[in-house]
């Protein structure tokens, strides 16, 4: 049997995405703070690597996918670099020695150095949280399993804008053979 090398996953739990009223807030995001600060916490004490996944744009949207540019015209934007909304939340700020891993787009795998940092960490079993399940999640997803990464979906500590949605995504990931589990119970049986 393949000794599981770990790595958390955080994705795109920014100001811009959880808090409400935020230009792209996805509900259910704050609700699963919690849940994602215990996974956080048993990351920590255990020295597993821990990476935080966030988007960056340019605040003219130049960088942003065709589908999103209406955020950038005529209004502010979001995630873009020095404004508040593209802030991790306070209650995950990243410790020094964690890793904040920028994307422009839905995988934290495309056009960004994720591969490359995973292998040299040794890590190769990926447990993923956040924001939210059909794009970034998913994607994330799908192409750790085309890199031959092992996954963990952590069910309660990952939201979409419905349940109906999370619960599809669930099914569909699940099916590929991502293990999918509620946080306490990883924390239980795999850390």
């Amino acid at each position: 049997m393949i000794s599981e090398k770990y790595a958390l996953m955080i994705i795109d739990m920014q100001k811009d995405f959880v808090l409400p009223n935020a230009p792209l807030c996805i509900g259910g995001a704050a609700e699963t703070l919690p849940r994602i600060g215990e996974l956080l916490e048993a990351f920590r004490v255990r020295g597993l690597p821990v990476i935080h996944v966030i988007r960056h744009h340019r605040a003219d949207g130049v960088d942003v996918e065709g589908i999103r540019e209406k955020y950038f015209t005529g209004g502010p934007g979001f995630a873009v670099p020095g404004t508040e909304g593209a802030e991790i939340v306070d209650e995950l700020t990243p410790l020094a020695n964690e890793y904040v891993l920028v994307k422009r787009r839905f995988s934290a795998f495309m056009q960004t150095e994720l591969d490359f940092i995973l292998r040299r960490l040794g890590v190769n079993h990926l447990v993923i949280c956040g924001t939210q399940w059909p794009v970034c999640i998913r994607t994330t997803i799908f192409d750790a399993l085309a890199f031959d990464y092992r996954v963990t979906s952590i069910v309660d500590a990952t939201s979409a804008r419905s349940s109906d949605v999370a619960e599809a995504n669930i099914r569909d990931i699940a099916a590929m053979g991502v293990s999918c589990v509620e946080a306490g119970r990883f924390i239980r049986e795999c850390l």
